[in-house]
């Protein structure tokens, strides 16, 4: 079993459920991040242009297909997920939305894919610090980059701070819950999960070494929430 597939296995239904109700808890911001990716990527490749967008790890929210296919009715969406119960979740939103004419869920990893499917763009938003080690970042990251074609932008966002290592932030990390209604003993085992469930890249410098590594140029930051920050880069 891969390391993204062990992964995977955390994103149960049950988990897929609490995903969709406090993810935008958990990231301040997340409608503007997403929003400001579909911006992004409507401002690399034209608006109004067609186009064909890879979304790895599209389970949960779907929400980077919402706010991308809302803004770009000529983009179609190829919706890679190794967790089942997260992709139906996405899915069923993406089809109450009205979009799913326009999106091909893969139950699987971006390995799974064939080789000669090109894409004109490429989203990872909310996985990478999940993926233990960098072997399984970069791992992910070059199979994106083999799917796209040159000069593609691609929208990475992730957690890139070890979560102990900011002690500040994650204080404040815990009153964002306390702020939206968790009692103290929920904030401590929201805390207790959070350093113990995830695998961030150490900093910007290593997100900007691991794209480098994957094939991409020098990513841009577009935005940044305490341990979130996103990116936009293209396929060298």
């Amino acid at each position: 079993m891969s390391q993204t597939d062990q992964a995977a296995q955390k994103f149960d239904s049950s988990r897929a459920e609490e995903y969709e109700r406090q993810s935008r808890i958990a990231l301040a911001g997340y409608e503007a991040c997403h929003e400001l990716a579909a911006c992004l990527l409507a401002a690399s490749l034209g608006s109004g242009t067609e186009a064909l967008l890879l979304v790895a790890g599209a389970g949960g929210t779907g929400n980077e297909i919402l706010t991308a296919g809302g803004l770009e009715p000529g983009w179609r969406f190829v919706a890679v997920d190794p967790a089942p119960a997260m992709l139906d979740l996405a899915m069923d939103r993406v089809a109450r939305a009205g979009l799913g004419d326009r999106t091909t869920a893969v139950s699987g990893t971006v390995a799974d894919l064939p080789l000669d499917d090109i894409f004109d763009a490429a989203t990872l938003i909310g996985v990478l610090h999940h993926l233990p080690g960098d072997g399984a970042k970069r791992a992910i990251l070059s199979d994106i980059a083999a799917r796209l074609r040159p000069g593609a932008p691609f929208v990475l966002a992730c957690n890139h701070y070890p979560y102990a290592s900011q002690p500040l932030l994650l204080a404040a990390w815990g009153e964002r819950w306390r702020m939206l209604g968790a009692t103290p003993d929920e904030v401590q085992a929201k805390l207790g999960r959070i350093l113990q469930g995830a695998d961030p890249p150490d900093g910007e410098q290593a997100v900007a070494a691991l794209l480098a590594e994957a094939g991409f140029d020098a990513p841009l930051r577009f935005f940044s929430s305490l341990f979130w920050g996103a990116w936009i880069a293209r396929k060298l």
